[in-house]
């Protein structure tokens, strides 16, 4: 499975910008001789296996947030932010409806597919909560699922709405599928 490396770029651009060019470098460089793959140069349509962005992350967890692998929570909401805002390379998704059931059920599907080269997602608003599942995805990570949820719920908060966001099966804990609701409240 594939991401577009625009998680990755937009990934250095918030590293960069909280920790500085400098440090980003150093960073880069030390992963560079753990994984050669990081030597190599990241565009924002590179197809980059998944497993390699979760290398990055985790060592990004490592070196500037005392290994917290909550963090991966804050990445996803911050290349939401970064990609969905009004001078964000996927600022259109935010401009398809101004209708939160459509919002949730058609462009938030569409974001998935956006970024990820396999899996699919669905998603439901029912009585002010959306479900969101994604099935046909083989990685195993519980942070790469908190980077999705992460993401959706930044998104959602972009469209208007609070959330609170909940993760009801996993793919790590076994489950055939990521299923994440979120009840949503005014912003």
């Amino acid at each position: 499975m594939n991401a577009k490396g625009i998680a990755y770029i937009v990934t250095k651009s918030n590293m960069v910008a909280a920790f500085g060019e400098e440090k980003w470098t150093a960073f880069l460089q030390k992963l560079a001789k753990k994984d050669s793959y990081f030597s190599t140069v990241i565009l924002s349509i590179t197809p980059m296996p998944v497993e390699k962005l979760i290398v990055c992350f985790d060592e990004m967890c490592a070196e500037f947030f005392n290994n917290d692998k909550m963090q991966y929570t804050s990445f996803g909401k911050a290349g939401a932010k970064a990609v969905l805002s009004p001078t964000g390379p996927y600022k259109t998704f935010m401009l398809m409806t101004k209708d939160m059931k459509q919002f949730v059920e058609s462009v938030l599907p569409k974001v998935w597919s956006t970024y990820f080269d396999s899996g699919v997602a669905v998603a439901k608003l029912e009585d002010n909560v959306a479900h969101i599942k994604i099935t046909g995805v083989e990685i195993r990570y519980t942070y790469f699922e908190y980077l999705v949820m992460g993401y959706f719920q930044q998104a959602i908060k972009m469209f208007g709405k609070q959330s609170s966001a909940k993760r009801i099966r996993s793919l790590a804990a076994g489950d055939k599928d990521m299923y994440f609701q979120y009840v949503l409240k005014d912003s």
